[in-house]
């Protein structure tokens, strides 16, 4: 069976070392990825799913927050990936946010995020690691809780903004034990789930890898459904 091919966006900073990461989950999960990012070819019309991965903070513009709070951006990276994103959904193309990736989408849906999350929900600690170390909660009847199962997960962190309002479609199903939102997700078609935190770096737990297969299998029908349509053109 051919493996569903997946674009994948990294940071400019970082994508050298998260990419492999990335890659690597996908092949366990049945897929194949292909790096994108500012500058470099990406054609929606090729792939069959997206991940929008993590790295630089969001641009407090693009969802009407204030300069000068972040501390590293990239506007060629804010404008690629929203664009993309945007364009992602209106064509029902399966799509996985990965920490920034989870915000991206959410503010490519009209979301906002919140700049100091960490003073918000009053945690004294700010956690910082790939280590699983924080428990999250997930809602129960979403559909990150038939990916990964109701039991309480511990994640890793890695973030400094978290999302604030939601975006069109999208709804909070995972939060840690101080209210924090930690995951969104469409609960239609197409496929669109945002983690906060890093599973590329958890391959190793059964609960991570079942969200890169869950989307290697949307992405996989959105490849069925895609090819089908010249078929029943000819009939």
């Amino acid at each position: 069976m051919t493996r569903p091919l997946i674009g994948v966006t990294t940071s400019r900073r970082s994508g050298w070392r998260v990419y492999p990461l990335v890659n690597l989950n996908l092949w366990l999960a049945g897929g194949r990825g292909i790096r994108w990012g500012a500058g470099r070819p990406a054609d929606l019309g090729t792939v069959d799913g997206i991940i929008i991965g993590g790295g630089d903070d969001i641009a407090p513009e693009l969802y009407g927050g204030r300069l000068g709070i972040s501390a590293r951006l990239d506007r060629a990276r804010d404008d690629f990936e929203r664009t993309l994103a945007e364009q992602a959904i209106a064509r029902g193309i399966p799509v996985l946010g990965i920490c920034r990736g989870a915000q991206m989408l959410n503010v490519a849906l009209g979301g906002t995020l919140d700049q100091t999350a960490w003073q918000t929900y009053g945690q004294q600690e700010v956690i910082r690691t790939v280590l699983p170390r924080r428990a999250i909660d997930i809602i129960p009847g979403s559909v990150l809780e038939r990916i990964a199962g109701p039991e309480e997960m511990t994640v890793n962190a890695l973030h400094t903004q978290a999302i604030d309002r939601t975006g069109h479609g999208l709804h909070v199903v995972a939060r840690d034990k101080s209210g924090m939102p930690q995951a969104v997700e469409r609960q239609g078609d197409p496929f669109a789930l945002g983690v906060q935190w890093h599973p590329e770096h958890l391959f190793y737990a059964r609960r991570q890898r079942a969200i890169f297969r869950a989307l290697v299998e949307a992405a996989r029908g959105h490849a069925e459904s895609r090819a089908a349509v010249p078929k029943a053109a000819e009939a």
